[in-house]
């Protein structure tokens, strides 16, 4: 007889640490075969869950559902997928939940997602559509039995007055029937720790999981944090610099502070860890390893 797997809901309310990786839709045949590479490889560490984001503005929507579908039919892992309010009306949201319900997704991770001119940019709700991400969880919460994750934000978000405005949006999150919060990748463990006593300040319970990226480019990682809003704080920017011309070593070095950093998070009573893979499978798997995580 086989056994029901707890929902994510029941997983993260025990109070079990979640430890899941992030995928994003290949827009390729050669992206979608690295793609499924790292998901196969990252299998074997028999992951709390792993989402799936869209793409700029929404625009791999139809490759979102796809690919999480795929992966809650192909594989032993809880899929997440991510939904945003990105280029949709009311009535489109709910047909994109409806979709994931018929193809047995229940988990969704709920964002207002970047301005559809690019991050930076004023945000204009679609016709229809959602203003805020509190909006889009409340929508979600009250259309069925869906574990639903929001964002948070270790240094504020970008569009935020100030830290603690942000921390009562996050509250209000929690209060529309949001489960959990998985953080925008940040450098500095403090930032995550101020983030996380804040938010219990404010009467945040939910677990707030820490987003980790590796540094495994130089280059990439500074246009993600330029566009995120994200510190690459000039210290740590001079030391991967110095070594840019030479991959391996730059690897070796992310690797090594990120794990550092996973393992001071762990150690300060972080709920888990959430690793951005950038569908490659092998830094977050030395991390995995070097930190001796639980496989299953």
């Amino acid at each position: 007889m086989t056994v029901a797997q707890p929902s994510l809901k029941e997983v993260l309310s025990s109070g079990q640490r979640a430890y899941s990786f992030e995928f994003f839709p290949a827009k390729t045949d050669e992206g979608e075969q690295r793609l499924w590479q790292a998901i196969r490889d990252l299998e074997t560490f028999h992951p709390t869950f792993v989402s799936v984001t869209y793409g700029a503005g929404g625009s791999t929507r139809d490759r979102t559902v796809r690919v999480t579908q795929r992966i809650g039919q192909e594989t032993t892992m809880r899929p997440v997928a991510h939904l945003t309010c990105v280029g949709a009306d009311v009535q489109q949201l709910r047909s994109v939940v409806a979709e994931y319900a018929s193809v047995g997704v229940t988990n969704i991770l709920a964002l207002r997602g970047d301005p559809p001119t690019g991050p930076g940019q004023e945000w204009q709700p679609y016709p229809g559509g959602l203003d805020y991400a509190v909006e889009l969880v409340d929508l979600v919460a009250n259309l069925g039995s869906f574990t639903v994750g929001v964002a948070a934000f270790p240094e504020g978000h970008p569009e935020a007055d100030d830290l603690d405005f942000d921390v009562s949006v996050l509250r209000a999150k929690q209060e529309a029937g949001a489960d959990f919060a998985v953080t925008q990748f940040f450098f500095e463990t403090a930032d995550y720790l101020r983030l996380r006593d804040r938010a219990v300040a404010a009467g945040v319970t939910i677990p707030i999981i820490p987003g980790i990226m590796p540094v495994t480019n130089v280059g990439q990682i500074k246009r993600f944090a330029e566009l995120s809003g994200a510190n690459f704080p000039s210290a740590l920017a001079e030391r991967f610099d110095a070594i840019a011309d030479d991959p391996t070593s730059v690897a070796e070095l992310g690797v090594s502070l990120a794990t550092a950093m996973c393992q001071t998070l762990l150690n300060e009573g972080a709920p888990g860890l959430h690793f951005y893979t950038l569908n490659r499978s092998q830094a977050t798997k030395s991390i995995y390893m070097a930190l001796g995580l639980p496989q299953g």
